[in-house]
């Protein structure tokens, strides 16, 4: 699991971009399952959102971001996003072909 103490080193800019791309590659199958949502609601908690920030987080779990760009992940967090769109991929048992193909290519862009 990705560590506290590693999404702790995250500020509120790095934060909104994690949960955007997390929430973006949940629904690259179309699909946010019942596992995905609970992950994705596991890590507001685990970083501390404010009331807005999880609002914001809500309305992406009915309705994908916008504007998603992978390439402006900070350097020193890549790693951090990465860990956490695994986990959320395999969060509901399995991952989809799609999203398989979304980490593929989040990989990819973020070597």
């Amino acid at each position: 699991m990705t560590r506290t103490d590693d999404l702790a080193k995250l500020g509120p800019a790095e934060r909104r971009q994690l949960l955007q791309l997390v929430t973006s590659v949940a629904w690259s199958d179309l699909a946010v399952t019942a596992g995905e949502i609970a992950y994705i609601h596991g890590l507001v908690a685990r970083l501390h959102l404010s009331v807005d920030e999880a609002r914001e987080v809500q309305r992406w779990l009915k309705s994908p971001p916008e504007d998603v760009d992978p390439t402006t992940i900070p350097r020193e967090h890549r790693e951090i996003f990465l860990g956490a769109v695994r986990e959320m991929v395999e969060s509901d048992g399995g991952a989809s072909d799609e999203e398989k193909e979304s980490l593929a290519l989040l990989e990819a862009l973020t070597k």
